[in-house]
Parts: C-alpha cells; structure tokens; sequence
C-alpha cells in the first residue's frame, strides 16, 4: 500500500467560484428592473394627476400588460435573432473550411498567437480538428467569431421569462393603491416599499454578478427613484397648467 504524501500547504481540491450569467439570469433582470421601474412611474405619475386610486390602479395594470406583452416580444425577437445569426454564421463557416482552408487554417494560428502559443506548438492541435470538421467549426465558431449555440426553444423561454418578471415586478409598486383607499398615503407606501424591493434587487444582482452588492443597490434605487420623481413632478406640473 502507498500512502500519499500531502503538502503542508494543500487544502484540498481547488473549486472555483465563478458565476456564469446565463440568458434566464439575465431575462429575469431586464423583466424585474424593467417592471419595478415603469408602472412605479407611472403611478407616481398618476399619484399627482388624479385624486383616485382606483384610476391609478387601471392604469398600472394596463401598462403592466401592455410592458409585458411589449418586452417578451422583445426578448422573442432578439433570441430569435440570436438564433439566426449563430446559423447563418456557422454555415459561412462549413463552407469556408471546405473552400478556403488556408485562410481557416491561418486563422486557427493566429488564435493560437493570442496566448502566446507558437505555431508549432499549434500545428497537433490544427491537424486533430482537421480531422474532425464539426469540432473545427466548433472551435472557430467559439475562438473566432465569440458566438455560443444558442438553446433550443429559447426564444420563447425568454419571451416568457421575461414577461413573468416584468408582471411580478409592476405588481409591487401598485400594491399600495389597490389596498389603501387615499391616494397620498398609497403613493409614499408604494414609494418605500418599491424602492426596498428595488434596493434588494440592485443588491441581488450585484452579488450575483461580482459588481459588488452595495453599489448595485444604491444605482438601481438611484434610477427608479429618479424616473418616478421626474414623472410625478411633469404630472404635477401639467395638472396645475391645464387647471
């Protein structure tokens, strides 16, 4: 029997951090921040238009529809989009290894050059995709041209991704007005607790993202907060003109 000899220094295997920002990830930002930050808005908008809560909770609610409706056909058209370039691209590909291999096999170097690895040291690693084509369009589709294989179904994974979270995200700053019956003390509820949901979130995603959590919150409560001081103020502003 051999025994292993550990070092001093060995703590283990090393397992690595990292986080990976996939497309679901990334759908549930845009839908959130999105649906945090318009019909909050608007609400704050309305707040200083109108005397009704009721009116601004028709209001929230159609725009909440209409915004989700609008982003996750946003978000279905550009994985789609997505999705055709990685085809189109990967054709022009398969073509190129066929009818211009000189010029594929220069680019394969020149990658290779990037991190410092010669041509020589390159040359196995070129004849072993050669003799496998797929890889070899696999390999510049990744090293040469940044693109990923998008997954299946994802256009409408996104779309509806992104038009849950814009819903669950417009819904809180209405909340307030759809149970406090005066129109004043809804608002400054709706305030407080959009902008704690919007602080939990910027701090969510700054953790998620390594940008650091207490700036993330601090930006993202920067930027609602902003768009609804700026909508309740014109709204104020245009009530008193039309008067």
């Amino acid at each position: 029997m051999h025994e292993v000899a550990h070092s001093p220094h060995t703590h283990g295997p090393h397992i690595e951090g990292h986080f990976e920002s996939t497309e679901v990830v990334r759908d549930i930002v845009i839908g959130l921040s999105d649906g945090l930050t318009v019909p909050f808005a608007l609400a704050a908008g309305l707040s200083g238009a109108v005397a009704s809560s009721h009116i601004v909770v028709l209001a929230g609610l159609a725009e909440i529809a209409a915004g989700s409706i609008a982003m996750g056909l946003g978000g279905y058209l550009a994985a789609r989009g997505d999705a055709e370039h990685y085809v189109s691209e990967r054709h022009r590909e398969e073509r190129e290894i066929i009818e211009r291999t000189r010029d594929e096999e220069e680019e394969i170097y020149e990658i290779f050059e990037q991190y410092s690895v010669s041509r020589a040291s390159a040359e196995p690693v070129l004849a072993a995709l050669k003799q496998n084509p797929t890889a070899w369009v696999d390999f510049m589709m990744r090293f040469e041209l940044g693109l990923e294989e998008p997954a299946a179904n994802r256009a409408h994974r996104s779309a509806l991704t992104i038009a849950i979270s814009y819903i669950a995200g417009g819904l809180i700053p209405l909340l307030p007005y759809m149970l406090v019956a005066d129109n004043l003390t809804a608002l400054k509820l709706s305030v407080v607790i959009t902008l704690l949901a919007l602080a939990i979130f910027g701090a969510l995603k700054g953790k998620l993202v390594g940008t650091g959590w207490l700036r993330s919150a601090l930006q993202t409560v920067l930027i609602g907060g902003a768009a609804a001081a700026v909508a309740y103020t014109l709204a104020n502003l245009l009530n008193t003109h039309s008067r």
